[in-house]
C-alpha cells in the first residue's frame, strides 16, 4: 500500500529541488533519510520533513504492520514549478530588470517492496471488518 505526501510553495527554484529530489529517486526509505540528513543543499531539509511525513501516513494507512518489515522505498517524487513572484531592481541608466522569485510543489509517494506481507495484511483487516 503506497502513501502520499506533499509539499506546496517551496520558496526554491524547481531546479534546486529536483538535484536533490534525483538524489533520493528510487532508494529505501533509510537510505534516503541518511542522505538527506548530510546533505548540505537547501531543499534536503524540507525533503527530509517531508519523507518522515510520507512515512507517518504510510503508518497510519497499514496500522498492523510493521515498519521495519515492510521495506519501504521511494516510488515515485516530482518536483514541479510553483507561483512565480515578479519583483524589479534597478539598473544602470534609469532601467529596471525583472526578478523572478521561483516556488516549486513536491510531490512524493513511498510503498512497500513488500507487497505480499501488504496485502496479507489488507486481507486481515477486511476479514475483521465483515
Amino acid at each position: 500500500m503506497e502513501a502520499i505526501s506533499k509539499l506546496k510553495n517551496v520558496p526554491t527554484s524547481p531546479r534546486k529541488m529536483r538535484m536533490v529530489a534525483d538524489l533520493i529517486r528510487g532508494k529505501k526509505v533509510n537510505k534516503a533519510l541518511s542522505l538527506l540528513k548530510y546533505e548540505p543543499k537547501e531543499g534536503a531539509a524540507r525533503l527530509e520533513k517531508l519523507l518522515l511525513s510520507a512515512i507517518s501516513n504510510w503508518q497510519i494507512v497499514n496500522e498492523d504492520a510493521r515498519l521495519e518489515d515492510a521495506d519501504l522505498f521511494i516510488k515515485s517524487i516530482t518536483v514541479d514549478g510553483g507561483k512565480i513572484l515578479k519583483r524589479f531592481r534597478p539598473a544602470p541608466q534609469g532601467r529596471a530588470h525583472r526578478i523572478r522569485k521561483r516556488s516549486n510543489h513536491v510531490t512524493l509517494i513511498i510503498d512497500s517492496s513488500n507487497p505480499q506481507q501488504a496485502e496479507a495484511v489488507n486481507s486481515s483487516a477486511n476479514d475483521t471488518k465483515e
